[in-house]
């Protein structure tokens, strides 16, 4: 037998849900090219497109929007639990933490009844921006803001998080960057939450493991890290130089290259444009002047070497515009992506088959035991 480490390029399961060309920088979900779907859908149609497998009806969406903010508050002990945990635990942590809770509040627990499948969808996508934004608030002392159920989705969480009602066109540009990290075919968090769900555990607990394997260094994590590393140049005529050394040193850029994508990530390409619009609204940021002339940098070195900017790269500075902390740009992520988890797990269940890899042993044979008192 051989080993596959890291199954990088093994093919687990048969999917309708997302395709990619990393070659050619398309994204399709069910279908449906990412750009179609962020010029005229919005983040809670496209997590009902993701999980059911259609657009849904008039009645259908209403309905979804409805139940969704009809869960959008947290249960007070939950409240009173995240008052009482350290105040430096890791958001990722939190979360984590929080959401198998959330299944005590669900009256349908078997995981094979679609009835689970749905009340699920609405329960994370109601509860999980509530937990994000009530932590922010615990950690700056100050009480959580109870959500608008008058307001859209991503205005209510933008509300939540800051105490003022975004304008109109904020909101919904923060809302379609939802949409593009809602789903991105079979990746670490992914494959962790469908491995999870094999053993029929519930739709909460394969969330949940998801969310740890998001947390991890080499997975989720890399908008945060192109935030610091932006505000660790102090100044535009040093971008050249920092990239340089950089790449002398042969260290990772933060923000550039994709395992999958050889040419521009359509979804960064979305999120530059949206960056655009929102400097001219609020006017050129100085972290914003400094991604603009580190991404022409960079691409002079990188370009040739199919090296271009990734998603993380302009999140992070458009989530700094939002007056959004860097250490709740992953959660942001793992909201985002609840649909896509939910999909996979939904999809894979419907033929079941427990995962179960198997090794190779490279250890020894017939070794005997040393009574305590005779080891030297």
């Amino acid at each position: 037998m051989n080993v596959y480490a890291g199954l990088t390029g093994i093919p687990v399961v048969k999917s309708s849900i997302s395709y990619i060309d990393g070659q050619k920088g398309i994204l399709e979900y069910r279908g449906i090219p990412i750009e179609e779907l962020v010029e005229n859908s919005n983040f809670l149609e496209v997590s009902y497109l993701l999980v059911f497998g259609k657009l849904p009806t008039k009645k259908e969406y209403e309905k979804f929007v409805s139940d969704i903010k009809e869960n959008l508050e947290l249960n007070q002990g939950i409240i009173k639990f995240l008052k009482d945990i350290p105040k430096t635990t890791y958001p990722m942590k939190v979360l984590q933490g929080i959401i198998p809770i959330l299944s005590a509040f669900d009256e349908n627990k078997e995981v094979l009844d679609e009835k689970h499948h749905y009340s699920s969808l609405v329960n994370l996508l109601g509860k999980v921006p509530t937990i994000i934004a009530n932590w922010k608030k615990i950690l700056e002392g100050k009480e959580p803001i109870n959500p608008d159920k008058t307001l859209d989705y991503a205005q209510n969480f933008l509300y939540m998080l800051t105490g003022e009602i975004p304008e109109k066109e904020i909101s919904q540009m923060f809302d379609k960057t939802l949409i593009l990290h809602a789903e991105h075919t079979i990746n670490a968090s992914t494959f962790t939450a469908i491995v999870v769900v094999s053993t029929l555990a519930d739709f909460y607990s394969a969330v949940s493991s998801a969310v740890g394997a998001l947390s991890g260094k080499l997975h989720g994590g890399a908008n945060e890290k192109v935030f610091y590393m932006l505000n660790q140049i102090k100044d535009l005529n040093q971008i050249e130089e920092f990239i340089v050394n950089k790449l002398n040193r042969k260290e990772r850029i933060m923000g550039f290259g994709h395992r999958i994508y050889k040419t521009y990530d359509p979804r960064a390409k979305i999120i530059k444009n949206f960056l655009t619009r929102l400097s001219q609204l609020k006017g050129e940021s100085e972290l914003y002047k400094k991604a603009i002339k580190f991404e022409e940098t960079a691409l002079k070195y990188l370009k040739d070497k199919k090296i271009y900017p990734n998603i993380d790269f302009f999140t992070a500075v458009f989530y700094s515009y939002l007056k959004i902390p860097p250490q709740l740009y992953t959660p942001i992520f793992a909201m985002g992506r609840i649909p896509g988890w939910l999909a996979h797990c939904k999809e894979y269940i419907k033929e079941n088959k427990l995962f179960r890899p198997t090794q190779i042993y490279d250890g020894g044979h017939n070794i005997h035991y040393i009574p305590l008192e005779k080891r030297g």
